[in-house]
């Protein structure tokens, strides 16, 4: 199985790419948009501000190849993010390929933005990708933006409200959470992208 990392600049990709090595799989990290189209899965990931990181996907040419993708696609964080249509931040267009708009977190009494730590996972509809999640899985977050609740969404988590942590469209999907640093949950939900 032929695994691309898609090279975003973002700089949680070397811990992705050892999440995957644990899992026996040896992730390329590519630009090469040939590469990208041939490989079985294709995984976006990324950290910081969706502006530059959509920049980052103009300048290397791979806003359509991405976009025209039919394999499975996993958005990590800010790559989560950017399948999105549009974001908050920075008044950003972003890929399109999930119909919904990132918003900023409010910032209220206990409720410290960007949201950082550990939250639980909430179930909201069956999928492949949730195979085997529970009550108790939890996962690892950073972030200020957040994807609100929509029909798209797999799995949530509470932050002064519901947001989605996991979500689907068609061969896209995406995690909010760092995987490569939610322990045995993160693995799980990476080794389900894998099996899809």
């Amino acid at each position: 199985m032929a695994v691309v990392l898609v090279d975003s600049g973002g700089t949680n990709i070397g811990s992705v790419r050892y999440a995957l090595q644990r899992l026996g799989v040896d992730a390329a990290l590519t630009s090469d948009a040939a590469a990208i189209r041939a490989a079985d899965k294709v995984i976006l990931p990324g950290v910081g501000a969706a502006g530059p990181g959509m920049a980052r996907l103009r300048e290397l040419e791979l806003v359509e190849v991405i976009r025209a993708l039919t394999q499975p696609v996993l958005g990590v964080c800010l790559g989560m993010q950017l399948l999105c249509a549009h974001s908050e931040e920075a008044d950003t267009a972003c890929l399109g390929l999930v119909p919904a708009t990132v918003r900023r977190f409010t910032e209220a009494p206990g409720l410290r933005v960007p949201h950082m730590g550990w939250n639980r996972l909430q179930g909201r509809r069956e999928h492949p990708l949730l195979a085997g999640l529970g009550e108790d899985d939890w996962a690892y977050f950073v972030h200020s933006y957040a994807v609100p609740v929509g029909d798209y969404t797999l799995a949530t988590c509470d932050f002064g409200g519901p947001f989605s942590a996991v979500v689907a469209a068609g061969n896209f999907h995406g995690m909010q959470f760092h995987p490569e640093r939610s322990a045995s949950t993160g693995a799980k939900l990476l080794k389900n992208f894998l099996a899809l």
